[in-house]
């Protein structure tokens, strides 16, 4: 995941702050996907009434490679007339109540980021302006890339109500950059061109979703938050280790030059149809791997700091841990392996890792450890069994298997 992303990087510099993190969210990137993103189907010479409904679904019904998690496929592949009119209503009805679960993510995630909010605003009616640079900017840049790139994926998706949880990430992080610079704690030049960025990534998102964008200008867009994420991921996995290891911005120079050398070979012919589509993939997976990194990072920080412990809020992992886990089960009704991997690590490691973490040190009780325990098993195997009856298979291995390799 993927509200998503925010405060994703945040946890990554924790170790050169020692400043409690506020991430918490994976939840892990428009509606018309440019041309080359496309795959035609042939279609039935005709489809039976009762599958017509089936037509309403967000989602594909043939799974793909995990590869293709980020290609929006047709509804009408022909795959409606494989389902039984009897297991039809099983799906709408499942697709519905997914769509609503991962609508009500924006509940926990937002809960999670007000208090910051709040907390900010009152330092600075005070003029306590040095109490906001406990807040890395770096961080939260880096987390607001990560939500307007799931933000791109989801919308390409039409995952509408995803896409309402990455806006909400956007937005909240844009306030909290937006109270840092007014503090002065973040560098005036930066914070207007992030104010550019974020007004044209919303924008250009809405365009797209309605149909309203041209594919050369959404192409530009997609090719620029690729770059911008390769570019991060490794510096923030490097930062996360430092002094350990030497300060350096050599891994993020690196992988910039990369990653325009990929972009600029996937758009000028010189890459297989195979690494064109893996280039387009990368900005999902990027700011996938920012979120799966975010327990990594805080699990570090915890070794290494155990008194740090004590200024990690046990209700706010729990609201991560919920946060997440309610996109579990769309993410796998999907089959969309990105975001499953996402959202279940997050969950898993960070939201419920966390807790575990604070109950080593005795910061929480047996019976809040044992309440999340029981609480986010019982969802997990909600899902998983869920899924299986609505597909009709006999084991939730058929479903896993299919998640990740694809039908």
């Amino acid at each position: 995941m993927a509200n998503s992303l925010i405060l994703a990087a945040a946890a990554a510099n924790k170790s050169l702050l020692a400043a409690p993190s506020h991430c918490h969210s994976f939840s892990l990137h428009s509606n018309c996907p440019p041309p080359h993103h496309c795959h035609s189907f042939p279609s039935k010479p005709f489809l039976h009434l009762h599958s017509l409904s089936l037509t309403s679904l967000h989602r594909r019904l043939i799974p793909v490679p995990a590869l293709d998690s980020d290609v929006p496929h047709p509804l009408d592949q022909g795959s409606t007339v494989k389902v039984k009119n009897k297991r039809s209503k099983e799906i709408e009805e499942w697709d519905s109540w997914t769509a609503k679960f991962s609508g009500g993510a924006n509940v926990p995630f937002l809960l999670l980021q007000m208090p910051q909010i709040i907390l900010n605003a009152k330092n600075l009616m005070s003029g306590n302006k040095t109490a906001l640079l406990a807040v890395p900017w770096l961080g939260m840049l880096t987390g607001l890339l990560g939500n307007l790139s799931l933000l791109s994926y989801f919308a390409k998706k039409r995952e509408t109500e995803v896409i309402v949880v990455q806006t909400l990430g956007v937005v909240s992080i844009y306030v909290v950059i937006a109270q840092l610079a007014m503090a002065e704690a973040m560098p005036l030049p930066y914070y207007m061109v992030t104010s550019v960025v974020v007004a044209t990534g919303l924008l250009l998102n809405f365009l797209n979703y309605f149909g309203m964008l041209s594919a050369g200008i959404w192409l530009f867009w997609e090719d620029f938050i690729t770059v911008c994420g390769l570019s991060v991921l490794p510096q923030v996995m490097w930062s996360t280790f430092v002094p350990y290891i030497p300060n350096s911005i050599l891994p993020g120079v690196i992988s910039f030059v990369t990653a325009v050398a990929a972009v600029v070979m996937a758009r000028t012919g010189k890459l297989s149809e195979k690494g064109v589509k893996f280039v387009g993939a990368i900005s999902g997976w990027t700011a996938t791997l920012l979120f799966m990194w975010m327990p990594v990072s805080q699990m570090w920080t915890n070794f290494l700091n155990p008194d740090n412990i004590k200024g990690l809020s046990a209700f706010s992992m729990l609201l991560a841990m919920i946060g997440n886990g309610l996109m579990i089960p769309r993410a796998l009704f999907t089959r969309d392996f990105m975001w499953f991997t996402g959202s279940t690590w997050a969950s898993l490691f960070y939201g419920y890792g966390n807790i575990l973490c604070m109950y080593y040190f005795n910061s929480i009780s047996g019976k809040f450890l044992l309440a999340a325990t029981a609480g986010l098993v019982s969802w997990i195997g909600m899902a998983l069994w869920r899924d299986t009856v609505v597909y009709g298979y006999s084991s939730p291995l058929r479903s896993l298997k299919e998640l990740i390799f694809g039908s």
